[in-house]
């Protein structure tokens, strides 16, 4: 069966990214949980240790507090409390950390450093899987043991104000709600006024027990402007005055005689350098966590912050409130807050932790027995009994004080030892997912390796002759064996084994012929040997250095993958091999145009190959003269200089990775409050250059279209601030900017319209090769103008020197020392992945900017949020696959096979990587750095190869039309 190549590509890509789906499903495990699904309840609590047959205690102590008020700021830091910040912008919460009646803890998150995950971690006390990152957008109710429900079937009643995450995780448990939307990060005042405006008529009742306050203004900030912006000391100033108004409010209503409340300071994560969340940094990490009661002594002064487990806030409160701790809890019980309690009673909670934990332990690890932690709350148990025995029989004397608090420290120490034990765990893999998605990948890669190197236009595939023989049969037999044994023995649930029959044998059907074809076309290449076909002998045998560099560099690359290190710092290795591919180039202009001696006419012939449809567009009118092919030379020499020129200068732009992502960059400089009038200038700059780079390619109507476009970006960013108008004021208001960005909205769409339209044309006249190159043209103009518009105002510099890098290359490089279609699609894929990096990406999802998502909206819609985030992280590489089709399609001198060959190697670039990197996630599972450091890589790579595919789909269009018009 013979197929275009680029149609096999797609088809590759397609089915890879259902591979690597399907391996994410099992990679990512669920969180620790209890086997049993009911919730924990009064009644199912132990006994009270005792050595003997004396009646002891059954339950649970009284309640600690009658009242709790927990206000949750979103993304607020440990140093914005209690650092320098926090004594400048919030006096009243600083002096209550100081002097007040309070507890003060740094907090400690897990990554995934998200919203949703962070919400589910303070109420059930475990850790919610990383892939829950990914859920962060939808989240569903929560249907696990949790405070919140504990509480409600407890009696108390629970009003909460905030983020509508709450609300979807946990519907009809609160009296009295009003959410706000999490996601519509251009507002950072509406979403906080919505929770504060209920607060006076909330705090004058007396019918709740609980009110949750979760604000999201100072997260908003930081995704919009950092966490160094000045709009930051205004919120953390509101939030000031919120917290003295509810704890004023709450002194006033102690009673004599009565419980005291308690109030609760605490974020959900913290805020990186950058303004983001989502990664393993300790800014993002490190929140603080203030207890506040007049239950607790007064502090005479300030005293360093202990340091907690953001989980160890769910049994703490549980106890509090005098309830059961949720099931699934891994977190120990916070002992500062039973300060004022007996030895007794401090005791009987740490027995309670104790014994959740521990039967947490049994119920998800096989060997609990073992585990060192279980074995040292045995022995406090045991010896907590024999405490209990004197303390009933009356003994005071000296010894019953030391021997209960020898058994305290029993119990604290198995505490710590069971949750670290437990937090390890975080979950199991679904290893026959993960190999079943594995296998999927692997099969089409090594289809596509095949052929690699060919650059035929079309490939011989034997499915027929695969499909009709005994070995396709043996495997589909062989593999359906193996789904029957492994889902009818597993103890865990695999996720594939819940999948339907008929989509199971789907996929039998599909991996038993793809193994079938890689057979069938190695057996035909050893029985055929290597024949030389007449293009192979007609053309130079080996590589050229050149060749060798590609290949070298993008193996070594896909080897680099394996080190925690190297990726963190993958950036450094796509700019050293930039940085190596220029002078490569160079040495290449040397040699042809300085090193051979050539006569004029050859070398004029060479710098001036002009493509049918650039003489179509004038862009070469006549036959050059020698003076200008004397100039033409000497741009040549010097284009991979001033790419290296432009590099460099990306590198200082953005700082990223992890060693050297908290120091300065020209980045900042220019977002910090007192170089506003520069970073208004260099934006001005960049869209007027943008301008005259993108529109001598475009009709008149797109160049118009693609002008005003670039006025409505600057003028969406004074909208929001990030730049100045020369008539306005510093100090004017600022707005959302949904007019100008709708604005730019309109004329991207036009552009887009145009060059579709022109596209359709051409497929209509077929011999319109004018008409098809313009489209593709505009198209590419449509998608800068967008970029424009998502790009950080700081970051306008990195799009003008892509496309600058496009101009010259193209010009002076690629069509003047005629490298074929493959060389030209590596190149690409190159500058892509550096792009990326100078955007001031990384691997950390914490550099993903999610306010891109929210231009132009008024309010949270998920389909256009995650396309222009989406949108706005890969746009370095959309970028230059997207200048691949316009050029080898303009390029009408090639083969006819050059787009499918461009089309195929492209997607072998994006497989390689893919496939190499789910094995190495495979076997560095349980890695010290599996979930800070290799599955956010893992999540960046099943994405970008969804991407990739989207333009082999685009890719392929263009050549099925190509392949028709010759």
């Amino acid at each position: 069966m013979r197929i275009r190549s680029s149609v096999f590509a797609s088809f590759c890509l397609i089915m890879e990214v259902f591979g690597i789906a399907l391996f994410l499903r099992g990679y990512f495990p669920l969180p620790v949980k209890s086997s049993i699904s009911a919730k924990s309840k009064v009644a199912d609590l132990p006994t009270e240790p005792l050595a003997g047959n004396v009646a002891n205690w059954t339950k649970i102590p009284p309640p600690l507090f009658k009242r709790v008020v927990i206000v949750l700021i979103d993304a607020l830091r440990e140093d914005f409390v209690f650092g320098p910040k926090g004594k400048q912008f919030m006096p009243y919460t600083s002096h209550l950390v100081e002097r007040g009646p309070s507890h003060s803890f740094v907090a400690k998150a897990r990554a995934p450093t998200v919203t949703m995950p962070r919400i589910k971690a303070l109420m059930t006390g475990s850790i919610p899987g990383f892939i829950d990152v990914v859920m962060n957008l939808n989240s569903p109710a929560l249907l696990e043991d949790n405070l919140m429900w504990q509480a409600k079937n407890a009696g108390k009643k629970m009003v909460f104000y905030g983020d509508d995450t709450w609300l979807r995780l946990f519907p009809k448990h609160f009296m009295e709600q009003d959410g706000t939307t999490s996601f519509f990060v251009s507002d950072y005042t509406e979403v906080d006024n919505n929770v504060t405006r209920h607060l006076d008529t909330t705090l004058e009742r007396d019918d709740w027990d609980i009110l949750i306050l979760h604000y999201l203004g100072l997260d908003h900030i930081g995704h919009l402007t950092g966490p160094h912006s000045s709009l930051i000391g205004p919120k953390l100033t509101e939030m000031d005055d919120i917290l003295k108004k509810i704890h004023t409010s709450l002194m006033s209503k102690e009673e004599e005689g009565s419980l005291p409340n308690l109030l609760v300071l605490c974020g959900d994560h913290g805020m990186s350098e950058t303004g983001s969340h989502g990664g393993s940094s300790e800014p993002e990490l490190n929140t603080p966590l203030v207890l506040i009661s007049p239950s607790f002594k007064r502090k005479v002064a300030f005293e360093i912050p202990e340091t907690v487990e953001q989980v160890d806030l769910t049994p703490t409160l549980s106890f509090g409130l005098g309830l059961p701790i949720s099931k699934n809890n891994v977190g120990r019980l916070i002992l500062p807050v039973l300060e004022d309690n007996s030895l007794r009673e401090q005791l009987r909670f740490l027995h309670l932790n104790g014994f959740q934990l521990s039967r947490l332990m049994r119920d998800s690890t096989p060997a609990y027995e073992k585990d060192t932690g279980y074995e040292q709350f045995r022995i406090a148990e045991r010896s907590h009994g024999n405490w209990m025995k004197l303390y009933l029989e009356g003994n005071t004397s000296e010894v019953l004080s030391n021997m209960g608090k020898k058994v305290l420290k029993q119990y604290l120490d198995a505490l710590k030892s069971m949750s670290l034990s437990l937090s390890k765990q975080l979950g199991k893999y679904d290893m026959y997912s993960m190999i079943v998605g594995t296998v999927i990948v692997l099969f089409l890669l090594l289809v596509s390796v095949a052929d690699a190197l060919s650059s035929n236009a079309e490939l011989d595939l034997p499915l027929s002759s695969s499909l009709c023989s005994l070995p396709f049969y043996l495997l589909c037999l062989m593999f359906s064996g193996v789904h029957v044994m492994v889902c009818t023995s597993t103890e865990s649930s695999c996720y594939f084994c819940s999948l339907s029959w008929a989509l199971v044998f789907a996929v039998i059907v599909f991996v038993s012929a793809l193994l079938c074809v890689i057979l069938s076309i190695m057996g035909r290449k050893l029985s055929w040997g290597r024949p030389q076909t007449k293009s192979e002998s007609s053309s130079d045998s080996g590589f050229s250095e050149l060749d060798i560099l590609l290949l070298t560099g993008t193996l070594g690359h896909v080897l680099s993958l394996a080190a925690s290190s190297f990726i963190e710092e993958e950036h450094q290795t796509w700019y050293f091999l930039l940085n190596t591919l220029c002078l490569a180039v160079f040495q290449d202009v040397c040699r042809k145009y300085f090193s051979e001696k050539r006569s004029y006419k050859d070398l004029e012939d060479s710098l001036y190959q002009p493509s049918k449809d650039e003489l179509l567009t004038s862009d070469y009118s006549s036959k050059p003269s020698s003076t200008s092919a004397g100039y033409e030379k000497w741009l040549a020499l010097a284009t991979p200089l001033v790419t290296l020129a432009c590099c460099r200068i990306l590198r200082s732009l953005n700082q990223t990775g992890v060693q050297w992502a908290h120091l300065p960059d020209f980045g900042h400089w220019l977002n910090s409050s007192e170089h506003h009038t520069e970073l208004s200038l260099l934006a001005a700059t960049s869209l007027v250059l943008i301008f005259f780079l993108v529109r001598r390619r475009c009709s008149m109507v797109s160049k118009i279209a693609l002008g005003l476009g670039l006025l409505g970006v600057y003028s969406y960013r004074a909208a929001v601030g990030n730049v100045l108008f020369p008539w306005q004021q510093e100090g004017r208001a600022i707005s959302k900017g949904i007019v100008e960005a709708r604005f730019v909205y309109i004329f991207v769409l036009g552009i887009l319209f145009t060059g579709a339209k022109d596209l359709l044309k051409s497929q209509v006249i077929t011999s319109d090769t004018k008409t098809k190159s313009r489209g593709l043209w505009e198209v590419y103009s449509g998608v800068v103008l967008l970029a424009a518009l998502l790009f950080r105002p700081h970051n306008l510099p990195v799009l003008v020197f892509c496309l600058l890098i496009q101009t010259i290359m193209t010009r002076f490089i690629w069509k003047g020392l005629q490298y074929d279609a493959a060389q030209t699609t590596i190149m690409h894929y190159w500058f892509g992945q550096a792009f990326f990096y100078f955007q001031g990406n990384s691997n950390n999802i914490a550099t993903v900017d999610i306010s891109a998502g929210f231009v132009g909206l008024e309010n949270y819609l998920e389909i256009p949020a995650i396309f222009l985030t989406a949108f706005s992280t890969y746009a370095g590489p959309l970028l230059w696959a997207s200048h691949l089709v316009c050029y080898l399609n303009s390029e009408t001198d090639r083969s006819s096979a050059a787009m499918g060959h461009g089309c195929y190697c492209f997607a072998l670039l994006r497989s390689i990587p893919a496939a190499v990197y789910i094995v190495l996630a495979t076997s560095l599972r349980y890695h010290l750095f599996v979930w800070s450091v290799f599955s956010p890589k893992l999540l960046y790579e099943g994405m970008h190869t969804f991407v990739t595919a989207s333009i082999c789909v685009f890719f392929t269009a263009m050549d099925q039309n190509r392949s028709v018009r010759s």
